[in-house]
């Protein structure tokens, strides 16, 4: 028998408009619970207002939906690019760094409303599920996290799809009428990811029709084209195509075209297969368009004018475990807010613009050039012109660095 709407709490249900979480929201509103549901705008490709009337049709008593996009760009993203943050030398992080954005916006959300939990959709076997709650904990320890597909009556009485569908029509939730693909996907702006299903097995080919955001690289324009990014403390401040005209300065405008030029020249796929933080190995492909672009660029840039000590420093110590923490879901934490303090430190002299050449999802740099950083010299470089560097100080260099290894070298010797 249910229990009385409300007579259990107040509850912001993370709400897709999708399936799961659609029976969810009934379910919760069964168990006793007044629910609110919450949307937030990341860049997925989402009917919002189709969703928000689906959300009151099936019980909610308010339905939030939040543009969150220039928060995820400028907070998020850009931060992670002046890192060179990956996981596991390869993944981008692309769902990783939505999920800060989208849980404060939550909490922010449940405490305005007097909201005593919050809810989401999250698998017990996946990421999302640790990378939600540990912020909803950090930032609000009060909160109760209510997390269905963990609870033995929910996931018991909801063993698959074919029983929510079930739900669905005992209790006239709307269900869309498109064939269910054999994987699923998470989208934000920054990137799609695919999992699952048919992907499940690591030798399988993703099939050609699967990736959504580019085009096969194969099938993608036979003549190159080019742009320039350019770069202020790590940030990136303008982008220009003189193919097409553009001439973009802001943040996330610049970001949404570089998106766009990734993803018509295939540039930005991974297939892959990772750790996962509760310790399962996953495979996952990716769509990174954008953000491969930046990531690749800005790498560049700092050949030219970041000092190589602060380099090696920020790749040894701060690089790997910046990105650790973001997979892990451990942004608002202690060690989340030294990391995020420290990489603007190794960035202040990241000034410059770098040409990029895109071909058939191939990234070139054709040349990069600083303004106001000196680091390079091209007379100091140049191996036709001496300048004020005297080769015979090189001798003594090469001594000194030579003392262990000739009483290394020694041991060896008759």
């Amino acid at each position: 028998m249910s229990a009385a709407p409300g007579s259990k709490g107040k509850v912001l249900l993370a709400y897709s408009g999708g399936l799961d979480t659609s029976c969810i929201l009934v379910w919760l509103i069964e168990q006793g619970y007044e629910v609110l549901a919450y949307m937030a705008n990341v860049g997925q490709e989402e009917d919002f207002e189709a969703a928000r009337e689906k959300a009151l049709a099936v019980g909610a008593t308010k339905v939030f939906v939040e543009d969150l996009r220039r928060e995820l760009v400028e907070e998020l993203v850009i931060p992670t690019i002046q890192a060179n943050a990956v996981y596991e030398t390869v993944y981008l992080l692309g769902t990783s760094v939505a999920r800060p954005v989208i849980a404060r916006s939550q909490v922010k959300i449940a405490q305005q409303e007097g909201c005593t939990h919050v809810s989401h959709g999250c698998t017990g076997k996946g990421n999302d599920q640790v990378r939600f709650e540990l912020a909803y904990y950090a930032l609000a320890p009060k909160l109760q996290v209510i997390a269905p597909w963990r609870i033995p009556e929910f996931y018991q009485r909801f063993p698959g799809r074919n029983a929510l569908l079930a739900y669905a029509a005992e209790k006239n939730i709307p269900v869309s009428q498109t064939p269910s693909k054999p994987w699923s996907t998470d989208e934000n702006l920054f990137h799609i990811s695919y999992e699952a299903g048919i992907l499940e097995d690591p030798n399988v080919t993703p099939p050609k029709d699967m990736w959504k955001l580019t085009v096969d690289p194969e099938d993608a324009p036979n003549t190159p084209e080019r742009i320039t990014i350019t770069f202020k403390e790590g940030k990136p401040v303008r982008v220009t195509n003189e193919a097409d005209n553009t001439d973009l300065t802001d943040p996330l405008d610049l970001f949404l075209y570089l998106n766009t030029v990734a993803r018509r020249n295939g540039v930005g796929r991974i297939d892959i297969v990772e750790n996962r933080f509760i310790g399962i190995k996953s495979r996952g492909c990716y769509e990174t368009p954008g953000g491969t672009i930046l990531r690749a660029a800005h790498i560049d840039l700092e050949g030219l004018v970041l000092d190589r000590e602060v380099r090696a420093y920020r790749d040894e110590h701060i690089t790997p475990v910046f990105g650790k923490m973001m997979y892990n879901g451990l942004y608002f934490s202690p060690e989340g807010d030294l990391l995020t303090k420290m990489v603007p430190l190794t960035q202040t002299n990241v000034n410059g613009s770098v040409r990029v050449k895109l071909y058939k999802g191939s990234l070139t740099m054709e040349g990069r050039w600083s303004e106001t950083e000196t680091l390079y010299d091209m007379e100091q470089s140049s191996m036709d012109v001496q300048g004020d560097f005297e080769p015979i100080d090189s001798d003594g260099f090469i001594k000194i660095q030579s003392i262990r290894l000739k009483k290394w070298g020694a041991k060896f010797q008759n």
